[in-house]
């Protein structure tokens, strides 16, 4: 579980968004920081024994910089209200499928992963790995795991394309995976479940659900 103050630390953050409220705080960030990276850590470690492409993954590493890149936005607030750690083969920056804690108080967190807009090449591998193997593909995002946890594949239109991609039938079985430019599984995690002495026990829960997911996704890349 993460700690109350860390939480805290998180809702100030987003009320006090400025670099003298965050300088002034800094002792709390690394605390709140150290929270969340220990945590981190014991999810890399336990879901490591099922997945050995984590395995030796540093949760320091897998952790996102709460600077906001502000130069190209409209929005100048300096730092991300949020903790997020993105845990992949290779590491964040990898193109693999992976997993991912978005930890934001006030409903906003969640846990899953996926792939996030992969390259034109990445992105072919996948769809032919889909029409190729649409019945599998099919059964892993059916399966009761998988839904009880995080009901269906994010469709949003932020991530799908108005036609199927060339190449593909319009009639394709697969059609609407296939207009897909991220394949991406998320569940909201509410706040008194991330202080919660369980929360490790559901992040892994999730985790397993997720695996079978990005074991076809990154077998797509490795073809």
């Amino acid at each position: 579980m993460l700690q109350q103050a860390t939480l805290k630390f998180l809702k100030d953050l987003k009320k006090n968004n400025d670099k003298s409220w965050f300088d002034a705080h800094r002792k709390q960030y690394e605390e709140a920081r150290k929270d969340y990276i220990a945590f981190i850590q014991t999810v890399i470690d336990q879901h490591g024994k099922l997945d050995s492409s984590i395995r030796e993954l540093n949760a320091k590493d897998c952790l996102f910089r709460i600077n906001r890149d502000i130069r190209f936005s409209k929005n100048k607030a300096p730092y991300k209200t949020n903790f997020g750690a993105s845990i992949d083969r290779g590491g964040k920056k990898s193109i693999y499928a992976g997993y991912y804690i978005h930890i934001e108080p006030g409903g906003q967190s969640f846990v899953g992963g996926g792939l996030w807009m992969p390259m034109p090449a990445e992105m072919k591998k996948i769809r032919q790995e889909i029409d190729y193997c649409f019945d599998e593909f099919s059964k892993i995002i059916k399966t009761k795991k998988f839904t009880n946890t995080f009901g269906k594949l994010y469709k949003g239109e932020d991530i799908s394309l108005v036609k199927v991609p060339q190449g593909f039938e319009k009639d394709n079985p697969a059609a609407e995976y296939l207009k897909l430019k991220s394949w991406l599984a998320m569940a909201s995690l509410k706040d008194d479940e991330i202080t919660s002495k369980d929360f490790a026990k559901k992040v892994l829960t999730a985790f397993e659900a997720l695996q079978p997911l990005l074991d076809f996704l990154n077998r797509a890349l490795d073809e």
